[in-house]
Order: structure tokens, then C-alpha cells, then sequence
């Protein structure tokens, strides 16, 4: 079952008895749960006919039970189990209670017509050796919620503003998106924030999300890196010494700065194979934003100096982890002096 299969039946009346709901996507499960709510229940049913469980402190078998009970004053009931140790791939080790799976194998074979039971599995996998997930599965129960990723999450957020009668810039979108990462509740809210700002029929541009919304450290490491390759020391140190006093550790820092060089010479490396952007977000697990600015910083180094500027942050790792250098100091000394080498040692200019 996908989620648009699903989101078709609800708006008709025809919900399935049963829903499992999991993966990472733990902000649009419970979208899709208000969503049901809605489809299936007046605003004054609700408060009855909404009955919630949770299998770490009750067993499965209770809310098998109340599916069952023909509901009182409602046509219907929605009986939600938050689950972490039944369907769960490495659940059943985390599990303090015994519940009895056989009892909601029995359910399974005669539903009640009045109950929908809803499953949301708080993990990113399903246990498919068991075999409550196994009979799940061959009724087509399983709903899969999957972090959007790339041209999918940006249908979400223009959906979402234009909801709210405004426009989002493509180039605003994929900001929040770097900024953001997966974080689907963390979007939303920002989303909102910004619509909020522009106004009815406003428009989202770059620059309010930069000014309303919080860098991440990836993202000051990625200026730190702007500032290297422009060969500007003093923006470089000033952005270091900024890190410092949010009081980001210089390993944390050095390491992430590892990384984007890395990122960088994969670029390289993949590029020299013909890879389209696309590919190579695919290839790295990237946004492919950020891959399109590392891209460009990208074409400023030689493969030669990149490989040399991990090689002296592996050294600086070693030397800061055990104490031979100050960790503060020595991250400084070694911008400074990638700074001042660095038409030397060949970016491009």
C-alpha cells in the first residue's frame, strides 16, 4: 500500500481495519493519522472515538480488546498503538512487557467492521522474520514513511506554502533544505515561520531564510571553506573564533572540515567520470544543493592540494587527540597557513 492508495480510501470511507505505519518519518505518520482522524470522525466524535495505546506500558492484547467493543455514541473508533518492541526490527530485545501477537492474528481474520487499528512503529524497519509482520504484509497493512529526500521534499514545502496563499524561490527552498536536512517537523515549522513573515501572497525569498532561520555548523564550516578559497585569513579566522564562542570543539571543527574537503575531491573524482549533479548527490547521499556549491568550491582546488589538506587535518587530529598541540591554537595555525599558501599550493584561480 502506498500513501496516496491509502489517502484515496479514507476520503471515501473505506479504511482498511488495520494501518502500520513506520519508518523515519515520524512528522508525516502523524500527518497522516490526523488526516484519517478527519476522514473518519466529526470534530465532537473525536474525543470518544479516538482510543490510544502504548505497548511499553500495555499489552497488545488490550487494544485488540477495544477494537472489538462495538464503540458507544460514534459510528466508529480509531484505536492508535505506539509501538517500539512488536513489529520492530530489534524491538523485542527493548521489550518490558509480554504481549501475545496471536491474539491480533485472530483480529486479523474476522476485523471488527466498526474499529480501524493503527500501528505507528517508532523504528525505521519492520521485524519481517516475525510473523505478525509477515500476515501484515500479505494484507497489505504496511505503510512506509520515508524522509523525503531532493525533488520530493520540495513538492512537500511548496505544498505546504501554498497552502498558505505564498510563493517559495526554488533557490529559498533548497537553503532550508541544507539547513534543515531531514528534520520534516523542523521544515514545517520554519515553513511556517516564513510564511508568517511574507504575509498573505507574499513571496519566500533567499534572504529571509537566511536572516530568520539558524545556520548550521555544517554550513559555517562551508563559509570558513568559502573564505579559504577566496585566500581571505581574517574572514576565515573571525568565522573560526565565531565557532569557538557558540563553543564548538576544534576536533568537532576540524573534522567537519575534513569532511568537506573530502566532499570536494569526491566531487572531483566523480565529475572526471562524466557524473551528472544528480549522480553525484545520489552516489555521496548529499542534498543536491549541496553538492552544487561544493561543486563550485570544488573547482578552485587541484585534486593534489585537497589531498593534501586531509592528509595535515589527519595529522592535526592526531597531534590535537593526544595532546601534543593545543586544539584551539592549532586549528587557527593551520587556516592561517593553508591562507597563506594557497596560491602556492595551487587553487585555481
Amino acid at each position: 500500500m502506498n500513501q496516496r492508495t491509502a489517502a484515496k480510501e479514507l476520503k471515501e470511507g473505506q479504511p482498511r481495519p488495520v494501518y502500520v505505519l513506520y519508518g523515519k518519518d515520524r512528522f508525516r505518520m502523524q500527518e497522516f493519522v490526523a488526516f484519517m482522524t478527519e476522514c473518519l470522525l466529526q470534530p465532537d466524535e473525536r474525543q470518544l472515538g479516538v482510543v490510544k495505546f502504548n505497548t511499553a506500558d500495555a499489552p497488545i492484547e488490550e487494544a485488540v480488546l477495544e477494537a472489538e467493543t462495538v464503540p458507544f455514541f460514534v459510528p466508529r473508533k480509531i484505536v492508535i498503538v505506539r509501538d517500539q518492541t512488536l513489529l520492530a526490527a530489534g524491538g523485542k530485545e527493548t521489550a518490558k512487557l509480554e504481549h501475545q501477537p496471536d491474539r491480533l492474528l485472530e483480529y486479523l481474520k474476522q476485523p471488527s467492521e466498526t474499529s480501524t487499528i493503527v500501528l505507528m512503529v517508532l523504528a525505521d524497519k519492520l521485524d519481517e522474520r516475525r510473523k505478525l509482520v509477515k500476515r501484515l504484509k500479505d494484507q497489505d497493512a504496511l505503510l512506509p514513511f520515508a524522509e523525503l529526500q531532493g525533488a520530493e521534499l520540495m513538492r512537500w514545502m511548496q505544498r505546504r506554502v501554498q497552502e498558505q496563499r505564498r510563493e517559495l524561490a526554488e533557490a529559498a527552498a533548497e537553503l532550508l533544505a541544507v539547513r534543515c536536512g531531514g528534520d520534516l517537523q523542523r521544515v514545517a515549522q520554519e515553513l511556517d515561520k516564513l510564511c508568517l513573515h511574507a504575509g498573505p501572497d507574499g513571496r519566500i525569498a533567499p534572504d529571509h531564510v537566511e536572516a530568520l532561520t539558524e545556520a548550521t555548523v555544517d554550513e559555517d564550516v562551508f563559509a570558513l571553506v568559502d573564505a579559504i578559497t577566496a585566500l581571505e585569513a581574517g574572514k576565515a579566522i573571525a568565522i573560526y573564533r565565531a565557532l569557538l564562542l557558540r563553543r564548538e570543539e576544534p576536533i568537532k571543527i576540524a573534522a567537519l572540515l575534513a569532511r568537506q574537503f573530502r566532499i570536494m575531491l569526491q566531487i572531483k573524482e566523480l565529475d572526471g567520470q562524466q557524473y551528472g549533479q544528480q549522480q553525484i548527490a545520489a552516489q555521496l547521499g548529499l542534498h543536491p544543493y549541496a553538492v552544487k556549491l561544493a561543486a563550485e568550491k570544488s573547482r578552485r582546488f587541484a585534486r593534489g592540494v585537497l589531498a593534501a589538506h586531509l592528509a595535515k587535518l589527519a595529522e592535526l587530529d592526531y597531534q590535537m587527540k593526544t595532546g601534543r598541540l593545543d586544539k584551539a591554537l592549532g586549528l587557527e595555525l593551520f587556516l592561517l597557513e593553508i591562507c597563506a599558501q594557497g596560491h602556492d599550493v595551487g587553487i585555481r584561480t
